[in-house]
C-alpha cells in the first residue's frame, strides 16, 4: 500500500472497474489534468473553474502573506480565532484543526495545534447552531480575532454574529477603529461581502471569484483561519502536491478510482438499482472531514435529479443494497468492513475527494462546479422575509396541527383526532420511499442531536438516516436533498431556548429579533423549501427542549419497536 491508496472490493469493485475503463477510454484523466473545460460541454465550464487543481502549488504564496498576519495577531495578543461561516468555508478549516489536535468539549473546533515553529492558538467555528460555541468565544474576547468567510454576502447568521461581537468589543471600550482591526474578511473580489467589508474598514483577503467554493479547501477559505489558529498549512500543501502527479495517469490514479466508485455506483444498474448513498466512517468517529466530504458530494453532484448522498454512523444500521461504505484511513485493510477504503493524509484527502467528485459528476452528466445556490439561498431568503414580518410572534405564525406533552406538530395536512406522536412519526417513517432515506435536521440551542434518533429511525424505516444541525447541515447538503433524486423524507426539530441559555434569547444588536427567533426562522424557511418540492416533511417544536428531547426519543424508539418483525 502506497501513501495514497483507494481499495475497493465486492460488487462495488466491478462497477468501479467498468466505470474507470470507460473514463480512460474517453480520455478523462488526461483532459482533467490539463484543465480542459470541454469535458462538461463547450460552454458549461470555464477553464478558471478548474483552478482548484493548482492550489497545492498556487496557495504556497498565500502562506507568506498569512505568516505576517499571524505574527501581527500574536504580537497583539490575539490567539483565539473565531470563524463565522456556514458550509465549505468552515468545514475545511475545522478538518485542518482536528488533524492537529483532538476537538475539545467546550465548543471550540480545536486548541493548541502542533504546527512546528508556529505560535499555538485555537479556532472556534460559529455556523448558526448551538450557542455554546458563541458563549465560549465571548469569554475570550480580549484575545479574539474574528474571521468572516463567504464567497457571497453576509449570511443571516454572519450578520447576527458580527453585530454581537462588534457590540461586545464596544462594551469593552474599543474604538471603532480598534473594532475594525479585530475583523478579517475572506471573500471574492467584487462580492457583496467585499464591498461591505471595505465600508466597515475591515482587513480583506481576496480570493479567485471563479473558484468553486466547495472545491476551495486548499484556498484561503480553508487555510487562512486554520493558519491563524496555528495549523501547519505547509505540510498540508505538500501532502496534496505529492498526490497531484498521479491524477493525470490512466493507471495508479487513486482519484480516478474513487471517482469511478462514486459515479459508477450512483449510475443506475441492473434492476434499476443505484448505490447513490455513501456511509462514511472515520477512526474514532466522524469529524469535520466527513462533514466536508458530505458537503462536497452534495453540492457537486446534487442536481438534475441526480446526486450522491453521504451520511455518518449510526444512521446506516442494516444492510441496504443502495448504500456502500467508505472508510477514511482505516487502521488496516484486514479489519475494515467497508466496501471502499481511502488512505491519504489530510492535504491529499482534500485534493483526492475534489478530483473524485469532478469525475463522478462527469459520469452522472452533471456540472460539479455549479454552486447549487438556488436550493440553499431560497431557504435563507424565506427566513429573512419571515424575520421582517414576524413582529413579536413566532416566524411564520403557523399553528400546530397537534400538540402532545409540549411537543408541537407542524405539518401541511390536518391530523385526525386522537392521533399520538408515535402515529405522527410512524406516518413520516412510512413515507420514506423504498430507495430513499430519512433526514433529521435539529435547530436547537442545546446539545440534543439527530444522532440520538438515527438508530431507531433506521430500524423503523429500514432505510438509512442522515442528520445534522441547522442551518449548517441543510446549507451544506441542501442541493442533494432538493435538486437530487428527490427521495428523502425530513424531520425538522426546533425548540424554545434551553433553560439558562441567555444568549439564545438575547436580541441581535440592531435587529428586531433574537438568535432563537433567527434559528426558528431558518427552520421554517427550510420547511417551506422542502414543501415546495412536495417532499414529505414535518416539524416538531419542543416547548421544553430538555423534557421534549426525552419524550421525542421515547416516541421514536416506540415506532421502531412497533415496526420490528
Amino acid at each position: 500500500m502506497s501513501g495514497f491508496d483507494v481499495l475497493t472490493r465486492g460488487d462495488v469493485l466491478d462497477s468501479a472497474l467498468r466505470a474507470r475503463d470507460y473514463l480512460v477510454s474517453c480520455g478523462v484523466p488526461g483532459a482533467l489534468a490539463a484543465k480542459d473545460p470541454r469535458l462538461w460541454g463547450r460552454r458549461a465550464v470555464d477553464h478558471s473553474r478548474l483552478g482548484w487543481l493548482d492550489l497545492p502549488f498556487a496557495s504556497r504564496g498565500l502562506l507568506n502573506q498569512v505568516d505576517g498576519l499571524v505574527s501581527e495577531a500574536r504580537y497583539s495578543g490575539l490567539d483565539h480565532i473565531v470563524l463565522i461561516g456556514v458550509g465549505a468555508e468552515s468545514l475545511a478549516a475545522q478538518a485542518i484543526m482536528e488533524a492537529h489536535a483532538p476537538p475539545p468539549s467546550n465548543g471550540a473546533a480545536a486548541r493548541e495545534p502542533a504546527g512546528p515553529g508556529r505560535p499555538a492558538g485555537e479556532l472556534t467555528v460559529l455556523d448558526g447552531g448551538d450557542t455554546a460555541a458563541l458563549a465560549f468565544a465571548l469569554e475570550r474576547l480580549d484575545r479574539t480575532l474574528v474571521v468572516l468567510a463567504s464567497k457571497a454576502g453576509v449570511s443571516l447568521e454572519g450578520d447576527a454574529y458580527r453585530r454581537i461581537f462588534a457590540a461586545a468589543f464596544r462594551e469593552r471600550g474599543l474604538s471603532e477603529r480598534e473594532i475594525a482591526s479585530r475583523f478579517l474578511v475572506v471573500t471574492d473580489h467584487g462580492s457583496p461581502l467585499h464591498d461591505f467589508a471595505r465600508q466597515c474598514g475591515y482587513r480583506i483577503g481576496l480570493t479567485d471569484p471563479y473558484l468553486p467554493g466547495h472545491f476551495g479547501a486548499l484556498s484561503a477559505y480553508g487555510l487562512v483561519p486554520a493558519v491563524l489558529a496555528g495549523a501547519d498549512a505547509e505540510r498540508l500543501l505538500e501532502e496534496a502536491a505529492s498526490l497531484a502527479p498521479s491524477l493525470g495517469k490512466d493507471e495508479d490514479n487513486p482519484g480516478l478510482l474513487l471517482g469511478a466508485v462514486l459515479g459508477g455506483c450512483a449510475q443506475q444498474g441492473q434492476g434499476g438499482l443505484s448505490r447513490d448513498k455513501v456511509l462514511l466512517r472515520e477512526p474514532g468517529g466522524s469529524g469535520a472531514l466527513s462533514a466536508w466530504i458530505s458537503q462536497l458530494l452534495a453540492v457537486g453532484t446534487g442536481k438534475r435529479g441526480k446526486g450522491v448522498l453521504a451520511f455518518e454512523p449510526p444512521g446506516g444500521r442494516g444492510a441496504f443494497p443502495d448504500v456502500h461504505g467508505v472508510s477514511i484511513n482505516p487502521a488496516s485493510a484486514a479489519d475494515d468492513e467497508s466496501d471502499t477504503s481511502v488512505w491519504a493524509p489530510l492535504g491529499a484527502q482534500f485534493l483526492l475527494w475534489e478530483y473524485a467528485t469532478a469525475v463522478a459528476g462527469w459520469l452522472l452528466g452533471v456540472n460539479p462546479f455549479e454552486a447549487g445556490g438556488t436550493a440553499v439561498q431560497e431557504a435563507e431568503d424565506d427566513a429573512a422575509t419571515l424575520l421582517r414580518t414576524a413582529g413579536d410572534g413566532p416566524p411564520g405564525a403557523e399553528r400546530p396541527v397537534y400538540v402532545e406533552d409540549g411537543i408541537e406538530v407542524h405539518a401541511d395536512f390536518p391530523w385526525p383526532p386522537g392521533a399520538e406522536l408515535q402515529t405522527v412519526l410512524g406516518g413520516l417513517v412510512a413515507s420514506v420511499p423504498s430507495d430513499g432515506y430519512l433526514s433529521v435536521m435539529t435547530y436547537l440551542s442545546g446539545d440534543f442531536s439527530g444522532r440520538y434518533l438515527a438508530p431507531s429511525l433506521a430500524r423503523a424505516s429500514e432505510r438509512p438516516v442522515a442528520y445534522g444541525p441547522g442551518p449548517a447541515y441543510p446549507h451544506a447538503t441542501g442541493p442533494v436533498h432538493k435538486d437530487g433524486p428527490g427521495n428523502g423524507a425530513f424531520l425538522i426539530v426546533t425548540g424554545d431556548p434551553a433553560p439558562g441559555d441567555a444568549l439564545a434569547g438575547h436580541p441581535v444588536p440592531g435587529r428586531p429579533y433574537s438568535l432563537a427567533k433567527l434559528q426558528e426562522a431558518r427552520a421554517v424557511g427550510e420547511l417551506r423549501a422542502l414543501r415546495r418540492r412536495r417532499l414529505p416533511v414535518i416539524r416538531l417544536h419542543l416547548r421544553d427542549p430538555v423534557d421534549g428531547a426525552g419524550r421525542l426519543t421515547e416516541a421514536v424508539r416506540a415506532v421502531a419497536g412497533a415496526r420490528r418483525p
